[in-house]
């Protein structure tokens, strides 16, 4: 097989894996881009979309601009990213309107682990630090607190939510996924993935789990909308969160980890959804009051998926460190 070949061909296989990572919320696409030995690259080729190459495409030197760009590498990514993320969303959707308290204790699992290996790297903590995280707690449990339950399904909204989403992907750590559902539209935008897929449905695709019936020409909106908001949220941010971890790396982890923490009400299996009536077994966490059921027929299972979660998030930084021993022994 050619080389170039074969190298594209990794390249999507590892955006394959980023995709998948940006579907499920607690795992982020950044942290697998770490993982498989692109992350420098992705980010590199993110920040080469500077004046320069305006200036090439604009004057015509497309070929220039290509390479500038890193274009092979950031096409071949991103569709694998995409085959990924189109492939998963209906899996994902079912298991939403049907194991909703398995599928969400098996994402608490992943952000509680992912959480503990963010405060691992962080040695020698001071006062400042502990304050840091406290912060962070706080800032994601009034956030979580103050968000409603339904936000708004308006393009604009949407595109906000994919310029903040895709920020995750230069971000190990933070889950992209996790983050719409802190906006409260992870299960729309996954429902409008899986309507655009179901094309035997074409003219009227049940897509979202709260919001009901969309078309397919309304599915397809809502994603090129997000895609726009993405593709301009991930220039305009890369920067900017560069320059913010290259200066306050540590401070900036401490309060991303604790607002992780602090989020992870958003993700609580059990939630009640007409506030003083008995919790309601299998309604989705997508929004209503907190409750810690003492007996439920889907505890075990629960716990299990939890379980189930963290293990996941153990292997995924076991390989890395398999990864990162290997190249060192290189």
């Amino acid at each position: 097989m050619n080389s170039k070949l074969s190298k594209n061909l990794t390249v999507a296989l590892k955006g394959v894996c980023m995709g998948a990572a940006d579907v499920i919320p607690g795992v982020s696409g950044g942290t697998i881009a770490f993982i498989t030995g692109i992350y420098e690259e992705l980010v590199e080729s993110i920040h080469n979309f500077d004046r320069k190459a305006f200036g090439l495409f604009f004057t015509g030197r497309f070929r220039e601009f290509w390479k500038h760009i890193n274009g092979t590498f950031l096409i071949s990514l991103i569709c694998g990213i995409l085959l990924s993320i189109f492939s998963l969303a209906k899996l994902m959707t079912y298991l939403l309107e049907n194991h909703p308290i398995q599928t969400w204790s098996f994402f608490f699992g992943l952000i509680v682990a992912s959480s503990i290996f963010i405060l691992r790297g962080i040695s020698g903590w001071k006062v400042k630090d502990v304050l840091l995280t406290i912060f962070g707690v706080g800032l994601g449990a009034v956030i979580c607190t103050l968000t409603p339950t339904s936000t708004t399904d308006a393009l604009w909204f949407i595109f906000c939510c994919g310029a903040i989403a895709i920020c995750a992907m230069i971000l190990p750590g933070i889950s992209g996924s996790f983050i719409l559902v802190i906006l409260g539209k992870y299960d729309y935008v996954l429902g409008a993935v899986a309507g655009l897929t179901s094309f035997s449905h074409a003219r009227e695709a049940t897509s979202s789990l709260a919001t009901g019936p969309m078309s397919w020409g309304h599915c397809l909106l809502v994603i090129a909308i997000f895609a726009v908001g993405a593709a301009i949220g991930i220039v305009a941010f890369s920067k900017f969160l560069h320059w913010l971890l290259a200066r306050w790396e540590r401070e900036t982890t401490l309060v991303l980890a604790g607002f992780i923490i602090g989020s992870l009400i958003k993700v609580w299996p059990w939630h009640n959804p007409v506030g003083d009536a008995p919790v309601i077994p299998g309604v989705s966490s997508a929004g209503g009051d907190v409750v810690f059921p003492l007996a439920d027929a889907h505890m075990a299972g629960a716990v299990a998926f939890a379980l189930l979660g963290l293990l996941l998030v153990f292997g995924i930084e076991f390989l890395g460190k398999a990864v990162s021993r290997k190249k060192d022994s290189r």
